[in-house]
């Protein structure tokens, strides 16, 4: 009866931090970070003038205010070839902001920014910006938010090799011998979702949002990141709505689809899906579930678990 007894606690704790996962309420501006310590969102956007109007020496090119309003001197990284991923991974960035490719707005501009290696970060102080809020158990030193600046001199201090890949060599894996799902590729570039991806985007979600590069689903920063929404991710799809559709679609699944109940979820660093490490419940996996949208292989539905989402 004791046993019974705990199993009903856990499932009311269980059902307790769901269901305060779900209403969450952000207690600061939606923005976070990217309010730039007071300059919002002219930042990143000059509404004049582009990175000029901010104050930013172009260093070379012609293009500084008349692509995007972008705010920050990107020309530091045109054409630059970048290795990823222990060097597996190798991107050439675009020759400037007007090409139109996805690599432009999804992975350029986050570097005008974010990169301390061969264009210098503005306005930021190379830390994590919710540090305050994250367990102690998640390591004492500053998270850097710098690529190609690891804090560290000698080999490969100021490389790329330990950063996730992104570019058009990063293709999201269909097949289960490339660690990856059951799922196929659409012939414009989406996934179509077997039976098990299926079943994972109604226990957790698929809220990525990759480009389609050479009819492959390519990743980007801006894949895992929404720059506009620090703190919140609202989910809207119901569970039939996760379903139906998802199979045999020209596009396949699309980036938001979920069988999570509707309301507002918490996240951090900007990840546009459900994920907070600062979760008090030590029991929850929606970290681990974030991952395995790209990484099925990984995950409960395809190695014969039950597990779903816990928050």
């Amino acid at each position: 009866m004791k046993r019974f007894f705990s199993i009903a606690i856990m499932l009311l704790v269980s059902a307790s931090f769901a269901a305060a996962q779900s209403g969450a309420t952000p207690g600061s501006d939606v923005l976070g970070a990217h309010l730039n310590y007071g300059r919002g969102c002219a930042g990143c956007h000059a509404p004049h003038s582009g990175s000029l109007g901010n104050g930013k020496a172009q260093k070379s090119g012609t293009d500084a205010g008349s692509v995007a309003l972008w705010g920050e001197d990107a020309s530091p990284l045109y054409g630059a070839t970048i290795a990823f991923g222990a060097a597996k991974y190798t991107e050439t960035l675009s020759a400037n902001l007007g090409t139109g490719t996805p690599d432009v707005s999804g992975i350029l501009m986050c570097l005008s920014c974010h990169d301390g290696n061969l264009a210098t970060g503005a306005m930021m102080k190379n830390k994590v910006y919710e540090a305050a809020l994250l367990p102690t158990t998640y390591g004492s030193n500053p998270i850097p938010t710098l690529l190609g600046n690891n804090g560290n001199s000698g080999a490969g201090a100021a490389s790329y090799l330990t950063d996730h890949p992104v570019g058009t060599n990063a293709i999201i894996p269909c097949g289960v011998a490339n660690h990856g799902w059951d799922c196929t590729y659409s012939a414009t570039g989406g996934i179509i979702p077997g039976p098990f991806m299926a079943q994972f985007i109604n226990n957790y979600g698929f809220f990525v949002s990759p480009s389609a590069i050479n009819n492959q689903p390519a990743v980007m920063c801006t894949t895992c990141h929404n720059q506009h929404l620090m703190n919140v991710v609202a989910v809207s799809n119901s569970t039939s709505a996760s379903i139906n559709g998802l199979v045999g679609g020209l596009n396949g699944v699309k980036s938001g689809t979920s069988g999570l109940p509707a309301g507002n979820y918490a996240t951090m660093f900007f990840i546009r899906a459900p994920y907070n490490p600062a979760d008090p419940n030590i029991y929850t996996n929606q970290t681990a579930q974030f991952c395995r949208q790209c990484h099925g292989g990984e995950s409960n539905e395809l190695n014969g678990g039950t597990a779903v989402t816990v928050f």
